[in-house]
């Protein structure tokens, strides 16, 4: 029996207990007429996806059935028949066991209590109660129901017809970015656009309907956004989260932490409840870190999609991250990119990339399609190729970008953004193998290929003194400059009305380190800080006649803050930091008790702990075509490390013990270093 005639079977039999048990002979006939232009209605990829529901398959054909003959209306039948076709790649948990957590999940929440420790308390009751439990994932196809469905496509067209910021998103555009029944997999299936529309609401009902505001989707979606920031207060957490996020309509409501994906997933859940075409976008990795990012973006009343900027916190508006290098950004979607459905069913390895998302990499920057020469004499086995950037997962790795098809040789690639350093991956079997050698794409299109690392033939090597492992950010050099003009002092008056100055820094590239000049002994140390700097600095480290850190004492400060502040100096961690409200009047010091001979004085400036630091252990490794090899292994004893080193080939500057950040480098004929 055909897909078709199959269809047909089952539908006679559901009618058979209903309509037509009620209907005149001579109109039956004209039912099964109907009935073929009921199945004309269905596009393959909908009947494809009806024959993998199984035993659900009715539940969907209801949803069909309910818009094409109980409540007619070809919209919503054609968007029914959207969301069919692409239910094969969406997934959710079956179960209570998520249910129930997400239940404990909020109990926590509504306590009184700063949200760092309710992630905390999240955590552990993931790790405690459910990490190992088995919550069984299934497709959205097998567990559907028609009243959901029905219910979720009749509030998304009320929305989309009924508001005046709706009027310029055409219906392709809503049924991507107002109609699906979920943002990210494995949401919850509840009442979320109830739940969301009515908290969310109050300002846009409230607001005069002029054409800034409630006319036009910029205006009224900034106004949903703001009502979401003061009735939430995001606190964007930064690493550390191991739980799942929050995925009921409930949790997410009430969430008083979250990452940026977290936070944008709920916005965009919010902005689609009120039928606002929004979306969420990401970067896999930014150009030169280790991380990515999620924003959301909308549909633009003059046409395309305008991005935000970070979180829910700014507005659209805000230059979007000028300075950072883009390798590739992807859109969220409902459809099924048919281009990686291909790839799925007829690649011989299969990386696990998002079957929903859309390269948006264009729309945020110039963008080449590219081919790379693949290393000579390489028999890889399969037709696709992968593109990757430098990555830090513990050590040194190549991440997966995307894929692209190998042909004469060449690994073909399209949209990738430049400035950036890649490699093309290939299949050989068993595994993803370097099948280029590492090649920077410039900002004009052309491509400049890195020579792997050979011991025997190293080439020319230069002397060169090496002081971080990650390239200096915007932040980084504006916090080191903080500390020019500021003064090493000591006294024996805990005012300091007698302050002898040591020191005045004029230059600092890593740090400040003051050697002993005959100071001799004396109980009060103090850094003061130059004016408009906010007294900025990480630590204020005191070594004495034994080459150790001074232990004890009692930290001090200037009025402007407090102890708690001034004990962030001398805690021994460069990424928490003493700093005041005002920009002037700053120091911070220590009180040791007693006189104190000193050897040295060392002064960090706030980073973000990717310096060299005395006393930990280092690894400098140079890419040799295949792998890491190390070349060489120290303890710094400054905050600084001379050695020499190869040039004009990839390097890798490590330390397992601080700094989360760590990025290529290749060093010229001239000791210049250009990170990647």
């Amino acid at each position: 029996m055909g897909m078709a005639s199959g269809f047909l079977f089952t539908w006679f039999f559901d009618l058979r207990d209903g309509i037509m048990k009620n209907t005149p002979g001579h109109l039956q006939v004209l039912m099964a007429i109907v009935s073929l232009s009921f199945l004309s209605c269905l596009n393959d990829e909908t009947e494809i996806a009806l024959r993998e529901a199984g035993d659900n398959r009715h539940e969907l054909e209801d949803v069909i059935f309910h818009y094409r003959f109980e409540d007619p209306d070809m919209e919503k039948l054609k968007a029914a028949r959207f969301l069919i076709a692409n239910m094969p790649a969406h997934y959710s948990y079956v179960g209570k066991d998520m249910e129930e957590y997400q239940d404990s999940v909020l109990s926590i929440l509504k306590k009184d209590l700063p949200p760092e420790q309710q992630h905390d308390m999240v955590d552990r009751l993931y790790h405690d109660d459910y990490s190992l439990r088995e919550t069984p994932v299934v497709s959205d196809l097998l567990i559907m129901k028609a009243g959901y469905l029905i219910d979720n496509i009749d509030m998304a067209f009320e929305q989309w017809r009924g508001r005046p910021w709706g009027r310029h998103v055409s219906f392709d555009d809503f049924c991507e970015y107002i109609l699906p029944y979920k943002v990210q997999e494995l949401q919850f299936m509840d009442n979320w656009r109830q739940v969301f529309s009515q908290k969310y609401s109050d300002s846009i009902r409230t607001v005069l309907p002029d054409d800034f505001q409630r006319n036009s989707l910029y205006g009224a979606i900034d106004i949903v956004r703001d009502e979401i920031n003061r009735k939430n207060v995001p606190h964007v957490l930064w690493g550390g989260r191991s739980s799942p996020s929050l995925l009921s309509a409930r949790t997410m409501s009430s969430m008083t932490f979250g990452t940026c994906h977290d936070y944008v997933t709920m916005g965009t859940l919010v902005f689609r409840s009120m039928g606002m075409a929004s979306a969420v976008d990401q970067i896999p990795l930014w150009g030169r870190n280790h991380e990515g990012h999620s924003w959301f973006v909308f549909s633009g009343d003059r046409g395309g999609m305008i991005p935000t900027v970070n979180s829910l916190i700014l507005g659209a508006g805000v230059a979007f991250y000028p300075y950072e290098r883009i390798p590739k950004v992807y859109r969220s979607c409902y459809a099924i990119n048919r281009d990686c459905l291909k790839y799925i069913n007829t690649a011989k390895y299969v990386y696990p990339f998002d079957m929903c998302r859309k390269d948006v990499t264009d729309e945020y920057c110039r963008t080449h399609d590219i081919s790379v020469p693949l290393i000579g004499g390489l028999k890889l086995k399969d037709r696709y190729a992968y593109i990757a950037m430098a990555a830090n997962d513990g050590k040194p790795v190549w991440r997966v970008l995307d894929f692209g098809l190998v042909k004469r040789g060449m690994a073909h690639f399209r949209k990738m953004g430049p400035d950036m350093l890649y490699i093309v991956l290939g299949f050989d079997g068993q595994d993803l193998v370097p099948a280029s050698n590492p090649f920077i794409l410039n900002a004009d299109g052309s491509m400049v290929e890195i020579k792997p690392y050979d011991a025997e033939n190293a080439g020319e090597k230069v002397r060169i003194r090496l002081r971080r492992k990650y390239y200096e950010s915007y932040n980084v050099v504006d916090m080191r400059n903080r500390l020019l003009g500021g003064e090493i002092q000591y006294s024996d008056s805990p005012d300091f009305s007698n302050a002898v100055t040591v020191y005045r820094t004029d230059s600092i590239s890593t740090a400040v380190s003051v050697m002993d000049d005959g100071w001799g002994k004396h109980r009060f140390w103090r850094h003061a800080s130059a004016p408009g700097t906010w007294g900025s600095l990480a630590e204020f480290e005191l070594i004495g006649m034994d080459g150790k850190r001074v232990a004890g004492g009692v930290p001090i400060c200037c009025g402007q803050a407090d102890s708690i502040n001034a004990a962030r100096a001398f805690d021994n961690d460069l990424l928490s930091n003493f700093e005041i409200e005002g920009p002037d009047g700053a120091w911070v010091g220590v009180d040791m008790g007693h006189p104190v001979e000193l050897s040295e004085i060392r002064v960090y400036p706030r980073g973000d702990d990717n310096d060299i630091s005395p006393g930990f252990l280092y690894e400098l490794y140079a890419w040799n075509g295949q792998n890491w090899e190390l070349l060489e292994t120290f303890i710094a004893e400054e905050p600084y490390y001379d050695t020499i080193a190869p040039t004009d080939v990839l390097l890798w500057l490590r330390c397992p013990h601080r700094g989360m950040n760590e990025r290529p480098f290749i060093i010229d004929e001239k000791k210049n270093i250009t990170w990647w």
